[in-house]
């Protein structure tokens, strides 16, 4: 192979891999939210940690926090990555939001996002309240520091699994919701992993919504591709009229 076409050849595996990651203008909710984890990522690791503890304690999700600030703490957080930047969760964010946002565009993956992310934490907090009232748990529990992108994620992955090709969505999906179901027979954090598993099934609950969206954004760019092109047309024929016209004026004029 040509040295010209070995540089073609890497241009084009580059472009495959550009594709696999977000961009400003392609994918400006995933690049701008990862812009966002990677700030505060940053600041887990390297600020004080005694002023960390203090930021996440204050971004949990627990009880307490949701019956005082709902709003304030599930936005809160969803701003930080447990387990760091270099988690499974903060990769499998960039790769399938990206794919994701690619499909339905910025403002519907947001969406999932945060749909999965509130229906899975208060799915998983308030049984926690419950317990709390009935005596079933200690108050301590109300207490539990709870934040992450992991939710969110989740659901999106279910959301990505019913707009791939079928053979390929029905593999991904399987394959996570293994990995789910195994942290869940590990019985480490259950109640994490059973909203891990809600999320999941709240981005395949999407699978209608999304796909006639999809079909939406497909017609709408199809259209607007003809209207291109029927323009075009048009110049050409006026472009060819003005030619012949002035072929004929030519003609009478010699």
């Amino acid at each position: 192979m040509s040295g010209g076409g070995v540089a073609r050849l890497r241009a084009r595996r580059a472009l495959r891999v550009g594709k696999l990651l977000p961009g400003p203008r392609s994918t400006p909710f995933t690049f701008g939210y990862a812009l966002v984890l990677a700030v505060t990522s940053l600041v887990a690791r390297y600020a004080d940690p005694q002023l960390v503890s203090s930021l996440l304690r204050g971004s949990s999700t627990d009880v307490a926090h949701l019956v005082h600030d709902p709003t304030l703490v599930l936005v809160a957080s969803a701003l930080w990555i447990a387990g760091g930047i270099t988690s499974p969760y903060a990769i499998g964010f960039l790769l399938v939001l990206t794919a994701l946002e690619r499909r339905i565009g910025g403002l519907r993956t947001a969406g999932v996002f945060l749909l999965g992310h509130v229906v899975a934490t208060l799915a998983t907090e308030v049984p926690v309240g419950l317990s709390v009232l009935a005596g079933h748990l200690p108050d301590s529990s109300l207490h539990r520091l709870d934040y992450g992108i992991s939710f969110g994620v989740a659901a999106s992955v279910g959301a990505l699994a019913g707009l791939l090709p079928r053979w390929a969505g029905r593999t991904a999906l399987a394959g996570f919701g293994w990995v789910l179901v195994d942290d869940l027979i590990a019985f480490a954090d259950p109640m994490t992993n059973w909203g891990h598993l809600l999320a999941l099934a709240v981005g395949v609950a999407t699978w209608p919504l999304l796909r006639r969206a999809r079909r939406s954004r497909h017609a709408a760019t199809a259209s607007t591709t003809e209207g291109y092109a029927a323009v075009g047309s048009t110049r050409v024929s006026l472009s060819s009229a003005a030619e012949s016209s002035a072929a004929n004026s030519s003609r009478v004029r010699s």
